[in-house]
């Protein structure tokens, strides 16, 4: 097994990553936040025609047929530039779910640029976004689906998120099976804080060259260089999972194995968290009370942590899946 990714895939992030750094994504987010969501609209709109939406929907559907290393690849960038919205529930959750439901009739749709949201409680209770959303979903814990009926919003600690629950509507279907479905989504949620890490590191890095103390910069301080470079290897030391539990979800072919996968879906995920927290946690001590204004992007990429680090899982819920895991695979 390879951790590395191949040219095509790093030719994939590059033209997202570009085409995002042209996007004026800081604006797009806050104006999100405010109500105005048609640039992010549009912003979405040239995502699906680079093949985002319909990257793990089938050809045959009018998707790219690709896997859960090509999602990550794509999401990390979309998380790397706080892309609003409900990312990982458009990119990964709804196609795996109705692609298990056989409602393929409605892939089309997303693949050519729908947004899709739900609710799945326990572990998603709200769906996000789901006032601009196209299709709503409800899924419960036996594996019935049905149209979600969106109640009054609530606002997450990410200004540019939506919490709405949602009641029953028509039913879609019953039996699903959900697995891959949910770990694609925590999936894309650890692929989202890595590249939201990225940026918190890129952001206070440039700020430590730049600022100035006592005549010299404050990155050549030891404090403050020691605190990025540990930031830096978490984030280095979480890609590898990352990598291994898209391999592992695109090679996963029996019920055994399953098991497998949803342990290094849930290892990436606090992985992930976790890196993304301390770049967090890291920017607003090197760069001070500056780091908690609005008016600063840092901001946007700090409430944005916060909020994906309990969404599609919180880490007690991943630690226990990784637990339950490893137990399970003791010799009695």
């Amino acid at each position: 097994m390879r951790f590395v990714l191949e040219p095509e895939h790093k030719e994939l992030g590059a033209s997202i990553d570009s085409m995002l750094a042209k996007s004026d994504l800081p604006a797009v987010v806050r104006a999100w936040g405010a109500g105005d969501t048609e640039p992010g609209r549009k912003v979405w709109a040239r995502l699906a025609e680079t093949g985002v939406n319909g990257l793990v929907i089938d050809e045959d559907h009018g998707g790219f047929g690709a896997g859960a290393v090509e999602m990550i690849v794509a999401v990390e960038q979309l998380g790397r530039h706080c892309v609003p919205g409900p990312v990982a529930e458009t990119v990964a959750a709804a196609p795996a779910l109705l692609a298990a439901a056989g409602l393929t009739d409605r892939l089309e749709s997303l693949a050519e640029g729908q947004l899709a949201t739900l609710a799945w409680a326990p572990h998603v209770p709200f769906a996000v976004d789901a006032g601009v959303a196209d299709l709503t979903l409800l899924v419960d814990a036996d594996g019935a689906l049905a149209v979600g009926e969106p109640g009054a919003a609530k606002q997450s600690v990410d200004p540019a998120r939506s919490l709405f629950p949602l009641t029953a509507g028509a039913s879609l279907a019953t039996g699903v099976d959900t697995t891959r479905a949910f770990d694609l989504a925590a999936l894309a949620t650890a692929a989202q804080l890595q590249g939201l890490g990225q940026t918190m590191l890129s952001i206070s890095t440039e700020y430590a060259k730049a600022r100035k103390q006592f005549g010299r910069e404050i990155g050549s301080f030891q404090a403050i260089k020691h605190h990025l470079a540990e930031v830096a290897i978490a984030l280095e030391m979480a890609r590898p999972l990352l990598l291994g539990a898209a391999l592992a979800v695109d090679g996963v072919s029996d019920v055994e194995r399953a098991a497998d996968v949803s342990r290094d879906v849930s290892a990436a995920k606090i992985a992930c968290g976790a890196a993304a927290n301390r770049a967090a946690r890291t920017a607003l001590q090197v760069m001070g009370a500056i780091g908690y204004t609005q008016e600063h992007d840092l901001s946007l990429y700090l409430t944005r942590t916060r909020a994906l680090l309990t969404s599609w899982g919180t880490p007690a819920v991943h630690r226990a899946r990784v637990l339950a895991a490893v137990s399970a695979a003791e010799p009695a």
